[in-house]
């Protein structure tokens, strides 16, 4: 039996249709889990806040969190938000955010 290949991608590099299971968010800083140390994310050139635990939060509460189904529903050109099929809701992600979530994409033929 052949076995569906895997592969990664962010949440922002896959295409509208594509769906998968979120692998892990990432920061500046590395992998951050359920418990992660923070997200720095980028304000305006060269300038950096530190984003603490609630960033991982609130993606959990959007129930975007590893092990997690998703589905991209649609995206906008030019750094626009993404829309994805998480359980039974749709939500919307910032393009930076989008940037910082791990897929392990399905791309069986």
């Amino acid at each position: 039996m052949i076995m569906p290949e895997k592969r990664q991608l962010t949440l922002g590099q896959m295409k509208v249709g594509q769906t998968g299971t979120v692998v892990q968010v990432l920061s500046d800083l590395g992998f951050i889990g359920h418990r992660g140390s923070g997200f720095m994310r980028r304000h305006g050139p060269g300038f950096m806040r530190r984003h603490g635990p609630g960033f991982v939060q609130r993606l959990e509460a959007l129930g975007i969190r590893p092990g997690k189904k998703v589905a991209k529903v649609s995206s906008t050109l030019f750094r626009g938000p993404v829309t994805l099929r998480v359980d039974n809701a749709e939500v919307a992600v910032g393009f930076g955010m989008a940037n910082r979530i791990i897929v392990e994409v399905d791309t069986s033929t």
